[in-house]
């Protein structure tokens, strides 16, 4: 072995410095892309916070090269001859690749565009390949980088399944205070002012050493440890002490081994939805508050607010960790559970599952919000039902309105909620809920609902919602989890007109306005991939007598559904839901069927169930 494979170089790099015309390559053990929802949101957010603060509207372009630099991690790379393989930090590299993909795409028609094609993409005698190239992502990554759009096949990785969605989450996550005239001073700041610390070994023995020394847990310094330190070093020396240290252990080990990354996200819910008051104001120049900086560093906000936190005695402190931690890090754990853990259709905690799956992050502290370490199981119980519940209604609308339901765009106004209902008990929470769904201006009342790429998989979850309902107002147990995908059959979004203009065309003066109208909601439903694909093109007269062996929403569409059909006959008596049989399917049809769809939402969503009481009881 040379003197060269036994070099480690450690060297801070800006963005544009790691990607420029490079090209990384990653080990076949390596694992998947799994960032979530919550990560890319917190990557966009962290990025957004701090440039916002730095930037002011009359600075100029020249002005970023001052700008602090701002420091993102770090990254372990194995040079093999001539290729570098990355060893630790593929999931922030791929996060930041599809983020410049994105910013690539936002810029177009603009005549101040920042050329950052080079940071994704290199070309080679005619041929482009990706800077970070993994073999089963290309076709993904071409199409995203392309158009911005992409249909994973049936037989895609886990890793090209996320990409598209988070993909997808961008534009919403990204500040539409950023999209206009600071678009090109965010890029210029994002590729030349933020950093990583690229380490460099040219061994592989030697790179994994590093990786495993840095992720060795006994080594690593978190927030979450320093936190930790800091409370303990504020308690009384002896069993205090030891008490608090065992409880903190306990607590966030319990978490992190129910969810990677579990106990550094409860510590940032837990502290905002009990202690944030302020958040940052959305203008130019403002900023970051109490809700930003638990965000990015909850460490050092908690030294400086412990006197509003109430942390002056060493008592205090350890309350602070063996009572009101225990409590809330225990209530998170059932948040989780609830969240992605076996679906339990009867329980109080449903409607935080439904949340869940459509990727709503910030009912988190929402739910933690409203409780008090001396509440009862059942206040507990009540309270997250309720909270769960008015989040549910609250996305359901904004969906159907098509109104953005991204972390970004939602953050603010679930702060103030968050804030208006902390400490709440169960009557005066009902009130402040009820009052606010009241004085939305979204309902179900809207009749343009219709399917289009972006809403595909929220329109998916809303068809799931009515099935479901139906289902299980017929007596029949739930579907939902099966409709979702959950189970082994797949389930999609399909017309009930098959994509064929000519058969319509009596009713339709254009192709376009066909196609419009067929994507209205009242022409779709959730059926199986497979029935998609055997029988998608047929006539609805050939399809009708199919859906009768679908779930009840399909079959409703068929007469025999009317016939020896007990538990739904007798819905459609106590709903007064006016559901008939189509003999045929025209386009008034697709209207009627609609407006069936509009009541059962009303339905499934009413805000008349946010009770400070028991379900069922009087």
């Amino acid at each position: 072995m040379t003197e060269l494979d036994r070099t480690i170089d450690g060297v801070a790099k800006t963005v544009a410095e790691v990607l420029e015309k490079k090209k990384y390559s990653i080990d076949y053990y390596q694992r998947e892309y799994k960032w979530e929802s919550k990560q890319i949101a917190e990557l966009v957010a962290d990025l957004t916070a701090k440039f916002l603060a730095l930037h002011e509207s009359d600075h100029a372009r020249k002005d970023v090269a001052k700008y602090p630099g701002y420091y993102l991690g770090s990254i372990v790379i194995s040079q093999k001859g001539s290729q570098p393989f990355v060893v630790d930090g593929q999931q922030r590299l791929t996060s930041l690749t599809l983020f410049l993909t994105f910013l690539r795409r936002l810029q177009e028609g603009r005549e101040d565009v920042v050329n950052i094609d080079e940071l994704i993409y290199s070309e080679k005698f005619g041929e482009k390949s990706f800077n970070l190239d993994v073999a089963d992502r290309n076709a993904c990554m071409e199409a995203l980088f392309e158009t911005g759009e992409y249909e994973p096949p049936v037989e895609a990785t886990e890793s090209v399944h996320a990409l598209v969605d988070r993909y997808a989450e961008l534009e919403g996550l990204f500040p539409e205070e950023l999209k206009g005239d600071a678009l090109p001073f965010f890029i210029d700041w994002l590729k030349d002012r933020v950093q990583l610390v690229q380490i460099t070994a040219y061994n592989d023995d030697d790179a994994y050493a590093i990786f495993e020394t840095m992720n060795d847990r006994g080594l690593k310094l978190t927030p979450a440890d320093m936190l930790k330190g800091y409370l303990l070093a504020n308690m009384a020396v002896g069993e205090p002490r030891t008490q608090a240290n065992d409880r903190w252990r306990t607590s966030l080990r319990n978490l992190d081994e129910r969810a990677e990354d579990a106990g550094s996200d409860f510590l940032k819910t837990w502290l905002r939805s009990q202690y944030s008051a302020k958040i940052r104001e959305r203008r130019k120049g403002a900023g970051p508050e109490d809700w930003d900086r638990i965000g990015t560093e909850f460490h050092r906000w908690l030294r400086g607010a412990r006197d509003s936190v109430g942390l002056k005695t060493p008592e205090d402190y350890r309350r602070f960790v063996v009572r009101d931690l225990d409590f809330y890090s225990r209530q998170y754990l059932r948040i989780l559970d609830a969240s992605t853990g076996p679906f339990q259709p009867d329980s109080p905690l449903r409607f935080i599952r439904f949340n869940a799956d459509l990727g709503f992050t910030l009912q988190n502290q929402l739910l933690l919000a409203p409780l008090r370490v001396d509440d009862s199981a059942a206040a507990i119980d009540k309270k997250l039902e309720l909270v769960g519940r008015f989040t549910d209604i609250l996305l359901a609308r904004r969906i159907w309105n098509f109104r953005a339901t991204a972390y970004s765009t939602m953050q603010y106004a679930m702060f103030t909620v968050m804030r208006g209902i902390r400490g709440l008990d169960e009557g005066d929470l009902a009130a402040f809920l009820r009052k606010y769904l009241d004085n939305m201006d979204e309902s179900f009342d809207f009749d343009g609902l219709h399917v289009h790429q972006q809403n595909r998989s929220q329109l998916h979850k809303i068809l799931a919602r009515l099935t479901d309902h139906i289902t299980v107002q017929s007596g029949q147990a739930s579907n939902y989890i099966e409709l979702t995908n959950g189970a082994k059959v797949k389930y999609e979004v399909e017309h009930i007109w098959a994509d064929h203009y000519e058969r319509h065309a009596e009713e339709f003066t254009h192709e376009a306005e066909f196609a419009r109208h067929r994507n209205r909601v009242g022409g779709l439903l959730l059926l199986p991939k497979q029935f998609n694909a055997s029988y998608q093109d047929e006539t609805y007269a050939q399809k009708r007598p199919r859906y009768y062996s679908q779930n009840l929403l399909a079959a409703s569409l068929d007469p025999q559904s009317y016939e020896k059909n007990p538990g739904f006959l007798a819905l459609l008596k106590s709903s007064g839901l006016q559901f008939h049989a189509h003999e045929e399917f025209k386009a008034a049809d697709i209207l009627e069927r609609g407006g069936l769809y509009r009541e059962i939402a009303k339905q499934v969503w009413n805000p008349d169930d946010l009770r400070p009481v028991a379900e069922g009881a009087a």
